[in-house]
């Protein structure tokens, strides 16, 4: 089954490489009639317009609405949009599922339902970016938000009452009856009930779940509960054409680009959390006792504040405060989102050399958290290789949507996941879980590009514009010159993750660092190098870091011979090494490749890593990197990642790994 995602050659994908959609298998021999709809010369709406008996109230519902500018212009209603061109995923409640709905309204019919409630419920069942098939998706977030703006959660049970067949189930409670039915445009899943989507705020919703009832008193007393309130920026604007036909004409690494700006900036969070049955693990039975854990581990780690905010608890310094916080991210971020995934993972990872993995920071304001994939499962603050870990560095697991229950997770401005163990910013975590290479993607360093769903598209034809509306970047600050974008993921990409920040324009950038543990540490940068770069004078905190860095040095101009050395030798590697870093340089890591190819370090010449300067953090201190545009003209930067680097590391003895 093929996944019908549009895919485009905008900016930021390398010269030469095209993507190309798989060759797609109509479901015409499919002998289970019962679950696959031989439609592939029909659009949705024809689908559904063909088969009365089953669909003709949804329908009824659809050509009742109004499609918002930014989802069709040319359209009288969401049934005429679903007759056109484009790629779309669409969840049916049938006939008996709507029948339901309006039997639990008190509507007599589908007209008795006011007009923006119906404009509601369809966008809450269409995505249209993509053709997801439940062969490809059976646990987790969708890709893409529906046209609500929500993510729709696919979970899955086993039907004891049916050999254990499979069941799917949309947002923990519309069981798929009918899947994958492909259609011209997409392809349209059946579903026993109207779904719905929760209106509460994060905290609100939680409050709900009586799981985790300590934790949410935790959060309530901290006040931090209020600061998962906001969801709208208000003072943000921008054109509609911006946002519907996005902004032609620029170019980048040699294309011509296209790019959206979003028509809303949101803010959103995520929460990880104990249930209280984990709690009870540890002895933890009541607020009481959970305040007395957070002071016995908090002043262990900041030993400087112990005693000093015991009992102010909205204090940012308390030890329950500090709990709280290190739970909770500024970010919507669903279960894939937060280590390498899909074909990322499975295509371009090295598992055999390192862990695929994150480091992000928390609302812990001192506190860093490091997110890997192992086995196939997503663990906090885990240290080791595939199944075999560091001695008591086993991490936290996070649970799927799948083994989560029938809770919803899910609110208007954010999720909340279990896990399964306490997820504490303990010295353990500070001084060996963190004691590494610490690999930021640049996607990751505003809360702003994964709210507004920019971080994490693969094969998808939108990227996305944020430069030139100063002060909607969080962590960031840019000159009105500069323009600021986040391109879709593609696997064939020179980049980290396949994926980078664009910037460009006689650009002037400012960027907040994450707070690593206090220590001496090597600040690189990872770019991808072209002709068409700049030339970039870069500061810490304002101070100059050496002489200005060339973007558009690859492997292939630097002063060096690279043919007198062969990586498949360790005393030629070793040499190469020290050569590069004496001239400030260090080829790409071995844990990461195109497909097909060997790794960033054999065959990747322009994937370059900088090293900028050494700098000591402190706690409690802001460190900000400066990017400033030395060239006259329109110029590129394709931003990568930042690697922080712990002495420990960089000068151990055994000198730091390539991976």
């Amino acid at each position: 089954m093929c996944n019908m995602r549009k895919i485009s050659l905008y900016f930021l994908l390398a010269a030469g490489l095209l993507m190309s959609v798989a060759s797609c298998v109509d479901n015409d021999a499919k002998d289970d009639e019962t679950n696959y709809y031989a439609a592939t010369r029909k659009t949705a709406a024809q689908l559904l317009a063909d088969n009365p008996e089953r669909y003709s109230l949804y329908v009824e519902l659809l050509q009742r609405t109004k499609p918002m500018l930014k989802d069709a212009e040319d359209v009288s209603d969401y049934f005429s949009m679903l007759a056109t061109y484009g790629t779309y995923t669409v969840f049916v409640p049938d006939n008996n599922a709507m029948m339901e709905y309006l039997a639990a309204g008190g509507y007599s019919s589908v007209q008795d339902i006011p007009a923006k409630t119906c404009d509601t419920i369809v966008r809450n069942h269409i995505i249209d970016k993509g053709a997801y098939f439940t062969t490809d998706y059976s646990d987790g977030a969708l890709p893409a938000m529906n046209m609500d703006d929500r993510y729709v959660i696919i979970t899955s049970d086993s039907d004891v009452n049916n050999n254990n067949a499979l069941l799917l189930y949309v947002n923990k409670h519309s069981l798929i009856i009918q899947k994958d039915d492909s259609v011209t445009n997409g392809v349209v899943h059946t579903i026993n009930h109207v779904m719905s989507a929760s209106n509460m705020y994060l905290p609100d919703l939680m409050e709900e779940d009586s799981t985790i009832s300590i934790f949410c008193q935790a959060l309530k007393l901290t006040n931090m509960a209020d600061s998962l309130t906001k969801y709208i920026d208000y003072t943000y604007s921008v054109g509609v054409d911006s946002v519907t036909k996005g902004v032609p004409g620029k170019r980048f690494g040699g294309k011509d680009m296209v790019a959206y700006y979003k028509e809303k900036r949101f803010f959103k969070y995520t929460a990880f959390v104990e249930s209280n049955d984990v709690l009870k693990k540890h002895g933890i039975t009541t607020l009481e006792g959970l305040i007395a854990h957070a002071k016995k581990v908090y002043d262990e780690t900041f030993p400087g504040d112990a005693g000093l905010y015991d009992n102010d608890y909205t204090n940012r310094k308390n030890p329950l405060n500090r709990w709280v916080s290190y739970h909770l991210m500024n970010r919507l971020g669903n279960y894939d989102a937060w280590a390498p995934y899909g074909e990322i993972l499975t295509q371009c990872c090295r598992p055999d050399v390192a862990d695929a993995e994150d480091f992000w920071q928390t609302m812990l304001n001192e506190g860093m958290i490091r997110f890997c994939r192992a086995a196939g499962d997503l663990y906090a603050n885990r240290k080791g290789l595939k199944n075999v870990v560091s001695q008591g560095l086993k991490g936290v697991r996070v649970l799927t949507d799948s083994e989560s229950g029938t809770s919803v997770q899910v609110a208007l401005n954010g999720r909340y996941f279990y896990i399964d163990d306490l997820l504490e910013y303990s010295t353990t975590v500070r001084d060996k879980v963190l004691n590494c290479r610490m690999r930021i993607d640049a996607t990751t360093l505003s809360a702003d590009f994964m709210n507004q769903g920019a971080r994490g598209n693969l094969g998808w034809e939108e990227n996305y514009l944020f430069g030139q509306k100063r002060g909607y970047i969080e962590g960031w600050k840019i000159s009105p010159e500069t323009f600021v974008g986040v391109h879709c993921d593609n696997v064939w990409w020179s980049s980290y993750l396949g994926n980078a920040v664009a910037v460009k324009g006689q650009y002037d950038v400012q960027i907040k660092l994450p707070n690593p543990p206090p220590g001496l540490y090597e600040i690189r940068l990872a770019y991808v190098a072209g002709e068409e770069r700049g030339v970039v004078q870069v500061y810490l905190n304002n101070e100059p870091c050496g002489i200005p860095v060339d973007l558009r040095l690859g492997r292939w101009n630097l002063p060096i011979d690279f043919n007198d050395y062969d990586l498949n030798d360790e005393e030629d590697s070793r040499a190469l090494d020290k050569t590069l870093r004496n001239l400030g340089y260090m080829l790409g890591p071995d844990s990461y490749g195109k497909p097909g190819a060997i790794n960033f370090r054999v065959d990747a010449p322009e994937h370059q890593r900088r090293i900028l300067t050494t700098a000591k953090f402190t706690e409690g201190e802001e460190y900000w990197l400066r990017f400033r545009q030395v060239l006259e003209g329109d110029a590129e930067w394709s931003f990568d990642y930042i690697e922080l680097c712990p002495k420990s590391v960089y000068a151990s003895a055994q000198g730091e790994n390539r991976h």
